[in-house]
């Protein structure tokens, strides 16, 4: 039995929220077909936060909105695989339902409010809509919530700041607004699709802080989808690295940072800055790049970039397998990368 399965067997634990099992999602062009997702399995637990980390197009987004079936129509489609969420198989439901379940059962974040909040409505309309499709509230009773809210999130005089249009509120409100939305009807699962990407630091700094804060108090499950190795050191339990649509290694967060046993996991921490007295050291990059999607990919996705890579992994895809307790990777060579 392959790691993937032994680490998402929800009929072993009864406490799991979210299992995606087997994920396949394609964009299709003209002339050719991209496989964004190419059999992505992950569980996510009632009051877990999972990260998920890799470079810009690995699929994290993608699982995101293929989880959620936010997918462009026409243009792409999940073509295989399960995405269970408290038991049932959102793939399978009608469009009617997903809706009931899109900002009521589960929350998102995007990466740029300024593109998803409405710009002729004011952030308390947006918010108290939200809170209306989902609830019976009248419409009073969702703008009160949408105050409520706005107090929530730490937005300083939120009876003003609900007639506010987005244009007149700072990036790093704008996030807030966002979280704010998120929130509203108590969803049991929060994805956050980095939400502190458009940001400075300091706002940063507040935007996870605040993030946290909202998890501890509301129980709500997080999936937080990052390129920084910081945020998930700071806020995760488990963690996921995605690497050309696949997870590549999955584990609890400290052990992943203590023995990373993926070749690219650990040229990802390398490259992170260690500001440690004493470990100062040159960044390594990662030569390369991400191989195209359109293309069948022989093998393992990462052998070119490799510095372990054989003729073994350029001619048989690796398959995630649990080495350690709850420690999975894609890699024929994982006992060479733990002890280099």
């Amino acid at each position: 039995m392959t790691g993937s399965h032994l680490l998402n067997d929800s009929s072993v634990d009864n406490d799991v929220l979210l299992n995606v099992q087997d994920l396949e999602t394609h964009f299709f062009g003209e002339q050719s077909v991209t496989r964004a997702l190419g059999g992505v399995s992950f569980q996510v637990k009632r009051g877990e936060t999972l990260g998920v980390v890799g470079e810009s197009g690995c699929g994290k987004s993608v699982t995101a909105l293929s989880i959620l079936r936010l997918l462009p129509k026409g243009s792409a489609k999940t073509v295989g695989g399960e995405v269970r969420f408290n038991g049932r198989n959102l793939l399978d439901l009608a469009e009617r339902e997903m809706r009931s379940i899109r900002g009521g059962k589960i929350g998102m974040i995007f990466q740029d409010p300024m593109t998803s909040l409405n710009p002729v409505y004011t952030v308390g309309r947006q918010i108290a809509e939200a809170v209306q499709i989902h609830t019976r509230a009248s419409r009073s009773e969702a703008l009160d919530r949408a105050e409520e809210m706005l107090s929530l999130v730490r937005i300083a005089d939120p009876v003003r700041r609900v007639k506010n249009y987005p244009h007149e509120m700072s990036g790093g409100m704008r996030q807030r607004v966002m979280i704010a939305m998120a929130l509203a009807c108590s969803p049991e699962l929060l994805i956050a699709d980095e939400p502190t990407t458009a940001l400075d630091v300091t706002i940063q700094a507040q935007i996870l802080r605040l993030i946290v804060d909202l998890k501890e108090r509301t129980g709500t499950s997080v999936i937080f989808i990052t390129h920084d190795l910081g945020v998930v050191a700071e806020t995760c339990q488990r963690v996921i690295v995605m690497y050309a649509g696949r997870i590549v290694e999955q584990a609890n967060v400290r052990d992943l940072f203590a023995r990373p046993m993926h070749p690219y996991t650990k040229a990802l921490m390398r490259s992170v800055p260690d500001r440690r007295r004493g470990r100062e050291r040159r960044l390594a990059e990662i030569p390369g790049i991400v191989p195209s999607l359109r293309d069948k990919i022989i093998g393992c996705s990462f052998a070119p970039r490799c510095p372990y890579s054989t003729d073994v992994c350029r001619e048989n895809t690796p398959v995630l397998t649990e080495r350690d307790s709850a420690h999975a990777v894609a890699c024929w060579h994982a006992e060479k990368v733990v002890s280099a």
